[in-house]
């Protein structure tokens, strides 16, 4: 082969990047280790992990590919990315799933060897699209990926499988050179990975090496490009994911409280991923507790709260639905509990590991009888782990059960994260009743009784004794409670009062809740709202619309019960109200109910994240 002329390096803002390909191909881990490169090389970022719900769906075939998105810059980004610049595609059906995102102009690696004709028939295409012209749109660069993997370990004792296994490590290798990134992160996860099988870590290494320099060697790549670091304040960072950042803030909360930490669950897509993070974590103190059922799960977090601990769960849709009464005990005990629903789509199984946002009216009102709880939800990977901390501390500050809402996209996606400073954490105290005070008895010569529903003038919140306290003994459980004495009581006003009396405590969690920030032009005619991960592409709309001049503002909601104080004053400054939501229309609903404000709905359903452009041209509708 002949050797290329020397290849340029462009600079460049930004780029985003697609791999795809079988389940089997690797592709969520070349995604990830290509985001590991970007990382260390100071851009900022943010990722889309996408891939099927079955385990292992027939290779080749459209309903079988996984993908993994990466949108990486020198300034600060919010998206995966509206349109992709390169989409390495493994197979015939991974174009055929993705060419869809990449931009016109935008280059294409396509793997030449899975492009025959068995490969075109799985892919359910009548031709091929490296010939038929298909693609005369886009810079295609075809690289018979499978049959360079195989001769760089020709001299292996590797079998077939076992070559073909590393073509991802190429692919990677090339992505990684074309986009002027490091190996070392890869290299250093090779040798820990397979520090105990040297043939497959050596092999691994020298495709990755293969895949780097394959491009000096080729025509076809005459341009690499450069992506600069971006300005960040000073810090340390890392590439974060959702369920991580979650993790990590239920660790933090349970520290800074000097509680125990429990979680209690049991395996479900996508919330499985934050037991796997958390059992890392033994030197902590947490206890982690794969049940038998999701009502074992949060039965056991009820129990862990009453016995003094931070008692954590999460699930999805369908496990909130299986835990909705023991939730429901624990709004009448007025324990403390943080239950996370990882949603995704549905309803009943629906898409399981694609992100929605169809749980916000069951977080609310998913309850039989008047069971209130706050509401809260995070904006974005590295939110995760402040929206953890802070449920975690209303739950035991207002002795009540906390819903926290990510999603897979939250979950499973990354950006570049700054590791807070534990001290400037917000104060994290917790105080047990310990002994027997004027205010929480009663009883006169000597029988003396402790009132375990005696609350607290500025929260509501009950005290919190530990079982077996000297002195403070008491029984809780699911019937009616008597006002301060805890006794189960029937009378009607009774339970009236008791009723209205938790529901005031959760709004008194307003009181928690900083001033909402406006971002754009705070005296505009239009108003975004929205909540958790559709954050980043509201925001990025914005951005571009402020800068066309355009009349335009947003706020992101993290409190979605109770709403924060000021949000009434602020929706009334504004003519239009948009609310794009992963959803047919909840939020609309809440804030038309809440405010009577005629917001304008922007609702997709479709297991796939908002980009930017789709939120700017409905604003740019709207303002005609």
């Amino acid at each position: 082969m002949a050797s290329a002329p020397p290849t340029e390096t462009h600079p460049i803002q930004d780029a985003t990047v697609l791999f795809a390909g079988d389940s089997g191909d690797g592709m969520q881990l070349t995604g990830l280790k290509f985001t590991m490169a970007t990382a260390q090389a100071q851009n900022d970022l943010a990722t889309l992990p996408d891939y099927p719900a079955e385990i292992r769906a027939p290779a080749g075939t459209t309903y079988g590919i996984s993908g993994y998105q990466l949108h990486f810059g020198s300034e600060e980004v919010r998206t995966p990315g509206d349109a992709v610049d390169l989409l390495v595609a493994m197979n015939a059906a991974a174009l055929k799933v993705h060419l869809r995102r990449v931009r016109k102009g935008g280059t294409i690696i396509a793997n030449a060897d899975s492009f025959e004709k068995r490969d075109l028939e799985l892919a359910e295409l009548d031709s091929n699209p490296l010939t038929d012209g298909a693609l005369d749109d886009y810079n295609v660069i075809e690289v018979p990926l499978t049959s360079i993997t195989r001769d760089a370990l020709s001299d292996t004792d590797l079998s077939t499988k076992q070559k073909d296994r590393s073509k991802n490590m190429f692919a990677l290798g090339l992505t990684l050179w074309m986009y002027s990134k490091p190996m070392e992160p890869a290299m250093k996860w090779l040798d820990q990975k397979f520090a105990e099988r040297p043939a497959i870590r050596d092999a691994n290494r020298h495709v990755l090496k293969k895949g780097y320099h394959y491009g000096e060697t080729v025509e076809a790549f005459a341009v690499r490009y450069d992506v600069k670091p971006a300005p960040m304040d000073t810090g340390t960072y890392r590439a974060i994911r959702g369920a991580e950042a979650l993790a990590l803030g239920l660790v933090a909360a349970s520290v800074k409280s000097g509680l125990s930490l429990f979680y209690g669950s049991y395996p479900i897509t996508p919330a499985s991923d934050i037991l796997h993070e958390l059992s890392k974590h033994k030197n902590f103190g947490v206890m982690t507790f794969q049940a038998e059922d999701e009502i074992a799960a949060v039965g056991s977090a009820v129990g862990a709260s009453f016995g003094g601990n931070l008692g954590v769960c999460a699930t999805s849709g369908p496990g909130i639905a299986l835990k909705t009464e023991t939730i429901g005990l624990a709004v009448m005990t007025e324990l403390p509990l943080v239950v996370i629903d990882m949603q995704r789509g549905g309803p009943s199984t629906g898409l399981p590991t694609k992100p929605e946002q169809g749980d916000l009216m069951q977080a609310i009102y998913g309850r039989n009888g008047e069971a209130p709880l706050p509401v809260l939800a995070p904006g974005s990977p590295g939110d995760c782990f402040e929206t953890a901390y802070e449920a975690c501390r209303i739950a035991t500050k207002y002795m009540t059960p906390v819903m926290l809402l990510a999603d897979g996209y939250l979950g499973s996606g990354a950006e570049a994260w700054r590791i807070p400073d534990p001290d400037t954490l917000p104060p994290f105290d917790v105080n047990f009743a310990t002994k027997p005070t004027d205010r929480t008895m009663v009883g006169t010569n000597g029988d003396r009784k402790f009132l375990p529903y005696v609350r607290n003038d500025d929260t509501l919140a009950r005290p919190w004794a530990k079982p077996g306290t000297p002195e403070l003994e008491h029984r809780i459980g699911g019937l009616e409670k008597e006002d301060r004495t805890g006794d189960v009581s029937y009378h009607p006003e009774n339970h009236e009062r008791m009723v209205k009396l938790r529901a005031e405590k959760i709004q008194r969690v307003q009181q928690e809740i900083p001033p909402t920030e406006v971002l754009g032009d705070a005296d505009g005619e239009l108003l975004v709202v929205g909540w958790g991960s559709t954050q980043g592409a509201i925001e990025e709309a914005i951005e571009r619309a402020v800068d066309g001049g355009k009349p335009v503002a947003g706020l992101h909601l993290r409190h979605l019960f109770p709403f924060p104080p000021d949000l009434g004053d602020i929706l009334d400054r504004f003519e239009t109200i948009l609310v794009p939501e992963l959803n047919n229309g909840q939020l609309v609903r809440l804030l038309r109910d809440e405010f009577l404000q005629p917001c304008v709905p922007l609702n997709k359903i479709q297991g796939q994240p908002f980009t930017a452009k789709e939120i700017e041209q409905k604003i740019d509708a709207l303002l005609g």
